[in-house]
Parts: structure tokens; C-alpha cells; sequence
């Protein structure tokens, strides 16, 4: 059934609410919800995980602390209401017992708990029941449908490379700890969203020592759980005055196998940091399956990889990477560069795949670098 134009008004609305609560509702997903009768909104809000109601519950409160009856009201909800007891009672029941009429819903839930059940309940509680499939409401929640059906967080690439599609100038131009900017302003406030949208991000310690970067959630927006920064060194070999480790704030995990020392380890820890050993692999180097198996464990649902060219390629090659998302600088670095990833000459053997391209602008209307991005792998296939 199509949407009517003020279905799409609300629907608007409630992705809106669910796009403000953006890092406060993981490992949960992101949903916002509106109640409207006859053009009036009579309740709204969104789910935070710490707080525990689901969006539809934080609209049905804010309805009745209103003074609002919500009979025959419809819900605009982002994502299909739940049917099961988890940290609370089901959604859906909610919604029937409160005399919903009808229920406008962004997408179904790609848990396999909840899937199409939730829509189940509310047409049996004679609910008249619209699937918008909305494309934002699923953009919104890529991590927790990848991670609930896959069983290891949804992976997402981000690099910034050159016109000729390299990372940094040869290593014999380059200074030691200096990071190498080949984008804009606008390109770098674009990657703090990206932080801001991940539950963890990840980098290898041959990156620490090129560039030394903080790999900080910078952009002053609220989140219910700090940034995991998550470091793949083998060895151990990073420097403890690294800005990583200098910033730590219960946020930094170091992994690394049996190959480093206790001693080094013992530092390590002394210094806030967090280090767990997992298998290596057949090279000697963390195995990358374990990383992913161990975040998963953790609740991680979203990971941004911030690497070099090794890991660039290692998880490519091992088929790891679910989405790309490169910024390019009309810079060309030239031969003998260092390559966006080892055993891949280019970034652009993935053009097929990269399909969302935009100019970022920054500030006033200025144009710098080109952003272009795309789907290795449909986190919402089988939903």
C-alpha cells in the first residue's frame, strides 16, 4: 500500500527522532517513533538503550503525560514494534492494548526473535498494518541487521585516498608520526560522523606508528558507550607515548597473540589499556576472524576500519569488508606511494560496488573532496 503524503510527513518525522538517538541505543537498534490523530501528534520519542523503554513506550508515556487518549491513533514506528519479552514486554501488545488503529512501520526487524511476528500480533489485534521499507529507517540500523543475522559486527572501510588512488606519499617523503592529510575539512568532519555512527573503531599498529593518530569520536555528540578503540598489534610494538594510549579513557582495547611479552603486556595495562591475545594466523599476525568473533562478544554491532594498506588488504582478501567509503583528493601521489591495499593495485577495482557519490562542501557552500561509497555485501539480505 502506498503512503500517503502525510504518512510520509511522519514517518519523516519519527526517522528523525530515531537518526537524534544515533550511538545511544547499541547494541539495541535505533527507532524512533510518532502517535498522530487527525494531524495531531499526541506522543513521540526514541529508544535509549540505558533507559530501557523502546521507542513506541517513550511515545505511549509522553502521550498520557500529555493528557492525550491515543485510541484510534496511528504509530509511525522505524522499525517493526517487537513481539517478545526481552529487557521488556512486547511492543506490539503495547500498541494493541493502547487502541492503535493503525501502524505505519519503516522496515521489519531483521531479528529472526522478532521478524514479521511484531506485524503478526498487530494484525491480530486488528491493526491496520503499512510496510513503508523505508531505505533510511535500514540505514539506520545496517550494523545491528548484519550483526543479529551474521554473528559478527557489520565492517565498514573508510579511506582517504589520492586521484591515482593511493593512501600517503613513499615512505622516503614522509616524516615518522606525522599524519599525511590529503582531504579537507569537510572530508574529515564527514569520518567523525562515521565514528560517531560506530560502536568500535580499528587500526593496526604499523598506522600508530606511521601517523600516531587519537582515533577519537570528535564531534561532541552524546553517546551511551565511549568509542572502542580497538589496535591489532602482534607484537606489541606501539609506542607507550602514543596519542592512543596518552587518551586512554576505559575506551582502548590492544590485541595482539602469544608472540608478545608479559612484561610488555604488564605496561600495557599499567597505562589503562586494555590487552587480550587472540589466535594468530598462519603469518604469525592476529587472525582477524577471531577480532571480529571477539567484538561480536562484546555487543559490538558496527566496526570502521581506519587502516594502512596491509590491513586494507588483509581484510578485503579474507572477504571481511561489507562497505567502502572513500574520500578523494585531486592530489596525485604517483609511483612508489603506498597503495590503499596490499595485493590490490586500486581502490577503483571496486567502482561496480561504489555507487553513492557526492562533493562534500565545507564551509559555506565551498566544494572539496568527492565522497563516493557502496555495499560490499547487503547487510538486510533475507530480511
Amino acid at each position: 500500500m502506498a503512503l500517503s503524503e502525510q504518512d510520509e510527513l511522519y514517518l519523516a518525522r519519527a526517522l528523525g527522532l530515531a537518526q537524534d538517538a544515533v550511538g545511544l541505543a547499541s547494541p539495541n537498534p535505533t527507532v524512533g517513533c510518532v502517535l498522530v490523530r487527525d494531524g495531531v501528534v499526541l506522543g513521540e520519542g526514541a529508544h535509549r538503550y540505558d533507559f530501557y523503554d523502546h521507542a513506541e513506550i517513550v511515545a505511549l508515556k509522553h502521550a498520557a503525560a500529555a493528557g492525550h487518549e491515543v485510541q484510534g491513533a496511528t504509530a509511525y514506528v522505524t522499525l517493526e514494534p517487537c513481539s517478545h519479552h526481552g529487557r521488556t514486554g512486547p511492543c506490539a501488545d503495547a500498541l494493541v492494548a493502547a487502541g492503535i488503529a493503525r501502524c505505519v512501520v519503516g522496515t521489519v526487524d531483521p531479528n529472526p526473535v522478532v521478524s514479521g511476528s511484531g506485524l503478526a500480533k498487530l494484525r491480530a489485534g486488528e491493526v491496520e498494518v503499512v510496510v513503508a521499507e523505508s531505505e533510511l529507517a535500514r540505514r539506520l540500523n545496517d550494523g545491528f541487521a548484519f550483526s543479529v543475522m551474521h554473528g559478527r559486527p557489520f565492517v565498514t572501510l573508510k579511506a582517504a585516498v589520492s586521484l591515482d588512488g593511493m593512501l600517503a606519499p613513499p615512505v622516503v617523503e614522509r616524516v615518522a608520526q606525522e599524519p599525511v592529510w590529503l582531504t579537507g575539512e569537510a572530508a574529515r568532519a564527514d569520518v567523525q560522523q562515521l565514528r560517531h555512527a560506530s560502536d568500535a573503531i580499528l587500526s593496526g599498529v604499523g598506522t600508530v606508528l606511521a601517523d600516531d593518530p587519537s582515533l577519537t569520536d570528535r564531534t561532541g555528540l552524546a553517546r551511551r558507550r565511549p568509542l572502542l578503540r580497538v589496535i591489532l598489534d602482534s607484537e606489541l610494538r606501539m609506542p607507550l607515548e602514543s596519542a592512543v594510549i596518552a587518551s586512554v579513557a576505559n575506551d582502548l582495547l590492544v590485541v595482539t597473540t602469544d608472540r608478545a611479552s608479559a612484561e610488555t603486556e604488564r605496561l600495557f595495562v599499567e597505562r589503562g589499556a586494555e590487552v587480550i591475545r587472540v589466535r594468530a594466523d598462519a603469518y604469525g599476525q592476529v587472525d582477524l576472524v577471531a577480532v571480529l568473533e571477539m567484538l561480536q562478544q562484546r555487543q559490538v554491532r558496527s566496526l570502521l576500519l581506519e587502516c594502512g594498506s596491509a590491513l586494507n588488504g588483509a581484510f578485503l582478501s579474507a572477504g571481511l569488508v561489507d562497505r567502502v567509503v572513500l574520500y578523494i583528493s585531486e592530489v596525485e601521489l604517483g609511483v612508489g606511494a603506498v597503495p590503499f591495499a596490499v595485493g590490490q593495485a586500486s581502490p577503483y577495482v571496486l567502482q561496480d560496488k561504489l555507487t553513492s557519490v557526492s562533493r562534500l562542501e565545507f564551509p559555506h557552500g565551498v566544494l572539496e573532496d568527492v565522497r563516493i561509497s557502496g555495499y560490499l555485501r547487503d547487510p538486510w539480505a533475507g530480511v
